[in-house]
C-alpha cells in the first residue's frame, strides 16, 4: 500500500515546520544565553536566521515529498544539506540586502560564516531533522497507512557482530563485509516500512551469527506461532526472544520436540496447502509434527523433499495467486506443486508478497523481475548480497505476520 499523496504533504510540511522551527527557536535561545539573556538580542537573532530557517523549511519539505524522509539516511542528508545550505544561502541574502558589493572575498567571508554564527545553526539541524523531523514524517506516514489496512507486521533481527561467521552448506563460503550487511539490512527494513508494514525488532542474539534469518526460528500460521527446532545444534538458541514477542503480541505457541527438527525457512504456505522440505534441518519428524498441529486447522501438510539447497523456501516461494516460482536446478520435484512457473535466475526464486501487487525480491535476479512484472506485479528490488553468501535470501529475513 502507497501513502496518499496529500498525507504526504501533509506530513512534509509538518515534519518541516517543525524541524526548522525548533531549529530557529533553538538558535533564539543559544543567542538569548550567550549575551547574558539580553532581551534585545532576541529580534536580531530572529530576522538574522529568518532566511535561512525559511530555506531549510524548503529542503526538508522536498526530501518529505519524495518519500525519503522515513528511512535515516535520507533524514540524514536532509538535515546535512539544510544546516549547510540555508545558513550560507540565508546569510549571502541578508548581506546582498544590506548592500554590500559582491567581490573576490564575498564568498570565502560566506563560507567561514559555518565555523562562527552559523556553526550551531548546522550542528542542531543535521540533528534535529533525523530524530524530530523523521519522527514527526514517520507518525503521520503510518497513521495514513493503518487507515485502510489490516495490521500487517514484519518481525525482524539485527545482524550479528559475528554474522561473517554464519554457516554455509551448498555454497562455497565468501568474505562477508558487515557494514555493507547492516546498510544492506537497513534498507530491507525500510520497504517494508515503505510498503504500509510495521517492523518489530526481536531481542538481539550478538553471538549467534545466523539469527538475522529469524524466519528460521518460528512458523506463524493461521494465528499458531510454533516454534522451531533447527537441525543445526548451533542455531537452537536463536528462538529465545522470538517466543516472548509472539506470546506478547497474543499468539498461542506449540514447539517442535526432540527429536523433530524444523527450521521456518522450511515452510511455504499456499492458500490451504502448506509445503514443508524435507531438508538437512528438517526431519521427518518435525513435520509429522507439524502435520499434527496443522491437520485440525484444515491445512493440508505436503513434505518436499530439498536436497539441493539449504531450505525449501531457498528453492522455491509463492506469488499471492499461488503460483509456485523456482528454479529448475534447485527444485527436487516440481511435479509436487499444483502450478509451477520456473524463473530464469537462482536468485529470483524468493519473493515476499508486500500487498497482492507488490513483490520484494533481491536486485541479483534482473531478469525474474523483468519476469515478474510482465505477469503484472510491482517489483520491490534490495541488494541482500551479503546474506545471499550465508544462503539466505529476501524471506528469511523477517517473520510476516500479516
Amino acid at each position: 500500500m502507497s501513502v496518499s499523496w496529500g498525507h504526504r504533504l501533509l506530513a512534509s510540511v509538518l515534519s518541516a515546520l517543525a524541524s526548522a522551527g525548533l531549529v530557529h527557536l533553538a538558535m533564539i535561545v543559544a543567542f538569548w544565553i550567550s549575551d547574558s539573556s539580553n532581551a534585545a538580542i532576541i529580534g536580531a537573532a530572529h530576522q538574522y536566521f529568518l532566511s535561512a530557517t525559511l530555506i531549510s523549511f524548503v529542503i526538508v519539505f522536498a526530501f518529505g515529498v519524495f518519500g525519503l524522509l522515513g528511512r535515516w539516511w535520507g533524514a540524514l542528508v536532509a538535515g546535512v544539506l539544510a544546516g549547510l545550505v540555508a545558513p550560507l544561502a540565508g546569510t549571502s541574502f541578508q548581506v546582498v540586502s544590506q548592500g554590500v558589493p559582491i567581490d573576490d572575498t564575498f564568498l570565502p567571508s560566506i563560507a567561514s560564516t559555518l565555523l562562527t554564527v552559523n556553526f550551531g545553526f548546522l550542528i542542531v539541524t543535521a540533528a534535529v531533522v533525523p530524530t524530530v523531523g523523521r519522527l514527526v514524517y514517520r507518525s503521520l506516514v503510518a497513521d495514513d497507512r493503518s487507515a485502510g489496512s489490516t495490521d500487517r507486521v514484519a518481525l525482524v533481527r539485527l545482524p550479528a557482530k559475528n554474522l561473517a561467521d554464519g554457516q554455509t552448506t551448498h555454497i562455497d563460503r565468501s568474505p562477508v563485509d558487515t557494514d555493507l550487511a547492516d546498510r544492506q539490512w537497513d534498507a530491507y527494513v525500510a520497504a517494508f516500512t515503505d510498503h504500509g508494514w510495521t517492523t518489530q525488532e526481536v531481542p538481539y542474539a550478538e553471538r549467534l551469527a545466523d539469527s538475522v534469518f529469524v524466519e528460521d526460528a518460528v512458523v506463524v500460521i493461521d494465528g499458531l506461532a510454533i516454534i522451531a527446532r533447527s537441525g543445526s545444534d548451533e542455531r537452537r538458541g536463536e528462538t529465545d526472544g522470538v517466543e516472548e514477542v509472539l506470546a506478547a503480541r497474543g499468539y498461542p505457541v506449540e514447539r517442535i520436540m526432540s527429536p523433530g527438527t524444523l527450521d521456518g525457512g522450511d515452510v511455504l504456505v499456499v492458500g490451504t496447502t502448506v509445503y514443508v522440505g524435507r531438508s538437512s534441518r528438517t526431519n521427518a519428524d518435525g513435520i509429522a509434527q507439524l502435520r499434527a498441529l496443522l491437520v485440525t486447522r484444515g491445512f493440508d501438510v505436503v513434505a518436499v523433499p530439498v536436497t539441493r539447497a539449504l531450505h525449501l523456501k531457498s528453492t522455491v516461494t509463492a506469488l499471492p495467486d499461488g503460483t509456485v516460482i523456482g528454479h529448475d536446478d534447485l527444485v527436487d520435484e516440481p511435479r509436487l506443486f499444483a502450478r509451477f512457473l520456473p524463473v530464469p535466475e537462482r536468485e529470483g526464486v524468493a519473493v515476499v508478497a508486500l500487498d497482492d501487487e507488490t513483490l520484494l525480491m533481491s536486485e541479483a535476479a534482473p531478469e525474474t523481475a523483468e519476469l515478474l512484472r510482465e505477469l503484472g506485479y510491482d517489483v520491490v528490488a534490495v541488494d541482500i548480497s551479503e546474506f545471499e553468501k550465508l544462503e539466505g535470501c529476501v524471506t528469511c529475513l523477517s517473520v510476516r505476520l500479516g
